[in-house]
């Protein structure tokens, strides 16, 4: 498939993802290819609430956000070409091979790019990586599921 040069700026993600502050852990997309690849960016500033108590005086973003921001990034990479997504939710179903190579600190920008591994109309596999200053900082195997939103509504 042919590369797309089209990049998505924070106002376009909001309008892939149902996610916003402080819960929005991905500020750009600099690289798409349609249902098969995505590379985001997500800069750490000391104004991240989480910072508060982790941990005081060390801040260190938690591997599970680096995760969500990883998640997130596949999102977008699935939702982008869904025309009913508004209609939609990814749950995660699962995570596997998640491995934490180094501390992300304010000032530092992660590089997400995730791979589509299989993408089905319910079900879907990505493979990431995340990135600072060219060193891999973390990398997982993420499963989701895409559910009607009606279905989880109260």
């Amino acid at each position: 498939m042919e590369k797309n040069q089209e990049i998505f700026n924070i106002q376009d993600i909001m309008g892939f993802l149902p996610h916003r502050y402080p819960f929005l852990l991905i500020d750009r997309v600099i690289e798409f290819e349609e249902l098969e690849r995505i590379v985001a960016l997500k800069n750490v500033t000391m104004n991240e609430p989480f910072f508060q108590g982790h941990f005081p005086g060390v801040p260190i973003m938690p591997g599970v956000l680096i995760v969500e921001a990883m998640a997130q990034a596949g999102g977008v990479l699935v939702f982008k070409t869904l025309p009913n997504r508004h209609e939609k939710l990814v749950f995660f179903m699962g995570i596997e091979n998640a491995r934490f190579r180094r501390p992300v600190r304010p000032g530092d920008q992660l590089r997400i790019e995730m791979i589509a591994k299989r993408i089905k109309s319910r079900v879907g596999r990505l493979e990431g990586k995340a990135y600072v200053d060219g060193v891999v900082v973390a990398e997982a195997e993420i499963m989701f599921s895409l559910v009607d939103r009606d279905s989880v509504s109260s």
